[in-house]
């Protein structure tokens, strides 16, 4: 669904421009444990390496079975390469993009189009039994 990438892109672009994003397995993992009501939206990405990388691939099981219990829509992408690109500064070059967590904002009393959208997308696949779609990030 090219217009749920779309959004993707959107919602990580004003997440990050609000300092709301949280990058990697261990990061993410973290905020969800200390404070799950604060997360509102994860992306896992899988690489190459995903196939032959046990641990991570426990992680995900862990990391969606959590999102599960805590009702936090997720989804995945299969370009991790492209995710870091949208999601790092500049200056940063990210070797763990694989988990990107989007919190909600601190005062609570905001809105994100790009986020709606995706939480109702996230919302209809599980109506198909498609407990963590795979969107496709738009190309630059």
């Amino acid at each position: 669904m090219q217009s749920a990438g779309k959004s993707l892109k959107e919602a990580l672009l004003c997440a990050h421009s609000e300092d709301r994003l949280t990058v990697g397995v261990y990061e993410s993992a973290k905020i969800m444990t200390d404070d799950p009501d604060s997360a509102s939206f994860c992306v896992l990405a899988v690489d190459e390496d995903f196939e032959c990388d046990i641990a991570l691939q426990i992680h995900f099981t862990l990391i969606q079975s959590f999102c599960f219990d805590n009702d936090i829509s997720i989804v995945r992408v299969s370009d991790m390469q492209r995710l870091a690109e949208i999601v790092a500064d500049k200056s940063e070059h990210l070797e763990d993009a694989h988990c990107v967590l989007i919190t909600n904002p601190a005062d609570g009393a905001w809105e994100d189009p790009s986020l709606e959208k995706l939480h109702l997308f996230c919302e209809e696949s599980r109506r198909l039994n498609d407990w963590v779609p795979e969107i496709s990030l738009p190309g630059r």
